[in-house]
């Protein structure tokens, strides 16, 4: 194996293992499910893309397997449907900070989300909790700023998580009626922690990318490395 390839796994690995160590920080608790918070998984995962673009994406189903197996239990329904939503917000991420990239699946993603969630005899009488998922839809066609990028990722993620649970587990409209503003609030303070995750990976890879040149392996978006 050359050594561009090694330095390739090496940085695979070494998100990976970051995205582990913030599954392990919960930050809140989970609406409707007990027992399950949200974690810093949430702010970290989907810059993973940004930065290893499809290798991002795949460190973060690597850290949760892992988190799975260190643990020694099996992946549950809602471990797997918290994972899956992730590696898409990971891709959006990455695709929409390289635009002039095609990306149809970010697009469809959540319109098929939108589709399969008013397909439900239980979210048609909460319909218009799908219209979130709009967002990231809308955030294709605006100038790539880094908060709008943030909201259109964590909204994909959103869009995928919601639809698993409503076919996975059992929820009465009244439930999703209730999510309403919670999402609202939820999703603002992810995609301002996402940003601001980006933007120290950002300035601590830049740092690296100084003493050796990593620029082959991981893309550090200029435009956020902070002057002083």
């Amino acid at each position: 194996m050359d050594k561009n390839a090694v330095r390739g796994i090496v940085f695979l690995i070494l998100f990976a293992a970051l995205a582990y160590i913030a599954l392990q920080v919960p930050v809140f608790a989970l609406v409707g499910v007990t027992g399950k918070s949200f974690t810093l998984f949430e702010f970290f995962g989907p810059v993973a893309g940004a930065f290893i673009g499809v290798a991002g994406v795949a460190a973060v189903g690597l850290a949760k397997l892992a988190n799975a197996a260190v643990a020694g239990s099996p992946v549950a329904i809602i471990d797997l449907a918290k994972m899956t939503p992730m590696m898409f917000a990971a891709y959006y991420f990455w695709k929409n900070g390289a635009r002039g990239v095609s990306d149809k699946l970010g697009i469809i993603v959540p319109a098929a989300a939108m589709l399969a969630f008013w397909a439900n005899p239980i979210g048609q009488q909460a319909w218009y909790y799908a219209l979130y998922w709009l967002v990231p839809i809308a955030v294709k066609f605006l100038p790539d700023k880094l908060v709008l990028r943030s909201l259109g990722s964590t909204f994909t993620a959103h869009a995928v998580g919601s639809v698993l649970f409503l076919y996975t587990i059992p929820t009465a409209p009244a439930l999703w009626l209730a999510l309403i503003p919670v999402v609202a609030v939820e999703r603002g303070a992810f995609a301002l922690g996402i940003s601001a995750s980006h933007i120290v990976f950002t300035n601590v890879m830049n740092a690296v990318d100084g003493a050796v040149d990593i620029s082959k392996y991981v893309n550090v978006e200029k435009a956020y490395v902070l002057r002083f």
